[in-house]
């Protein structure tokens, strides 16, 4: 583990980023990326170095659910099979907030703060383009996505966000990859913690998808500078 520790340092050094981000979240980073790759072997291998750093099992629990989200059933599923294989059963304690129906209209109001906080400046026409998609989305996105899932307790608005970022840029989808960049820096986290965040995601990316990611943080980066 050390080793794997001191070869990401050499990275982020030859990338010129600076190590800023705590082990926690780093861990957590790490899992989101391996759980858009369905890998388990490498899922598993980043579980255990989590618990090594001592993430409290409930953040990766919360991770994991919002997961579903992210990058859909199936590798949410397996993921959560390899995490209760390395964790154990799930605690009363972890259990967190339970889902439960009646709780709809305060989904409604959390998931439209979350989803601006998120969003910033541009969080009422992003609901203007859901509804324009289907009048079904908006709802889906604010109340089930943000309000029900990603504004539980249990883990905060930043490093859900840079878990997120991490797990969109798996993908191939520009247009949210570049919101969830600007979405990192809403959510209170640096411009050298998501450098940091994106030297982690390249290492399993090609280097052709490693390029455009950086190429495209570049851009967000600098009209984050401008006030863009």
């Amino acid at each position: 583990m050390e080793g794997c520790r001191d070869e990401k340092r050499t990275r982020c050094a030859v990338r010129g980023v600076t190590m800023s981000l705590d082990p926690q979240t780093l861990a957590l980073v790490r899992i989101a990326v391996a759980t858009a790759t369905g890998d388990e072997t490498k899922l598993r291998d980043r579980m255990i170095a989590a618990r090594a750093v001592h993430v409290p099992p409930h953040w990766v629990d919360e991770l994991l659910l919002q997961s579903f989200l992210n990058v859909g059933y199936p590798l949410a599923l397996v993921a959560f099979g390899v995490w209760r294989s390395v964790a154990g059963p799930v605690l009363d304690s972890e259990k967190g907030e339970p889902i439960a129906h009646p709780e709809w209209e305060r989904w409604t109001t959390r998931g439209a703060e979350a989803c601006a906080e998120v969003y910033g400046r541009t969080f009422h026409k992003l609901l203007l383009n859901l509804r324009a998609l289907h009048p079904s989305i908006e709802p889906l996105v604010v109340v089930d996505a943000y309000g029900k899932i990603l504004g539980r307790p249990g883990l905060d608005s930043k490093r859900r966000e840079l878990c997120t970022l991490a797990a969109i840029a798996m993908q191939n989808a520009p247009r949210q990859l570049h919101a969830h960049l600007r979405g990192a820096l809403n959510t209170g986290s640096s411009r050298d913690e998501v450098d940091e965040v994106i030297a982690i995601v390249e290492t399993d990316l090609t280097k052709e998808r490693a390029l455009k990611l950086w190429e495209m943080w570049a851009d967000v980066r600098e009209r984050a500078l401008d006030g863009k």
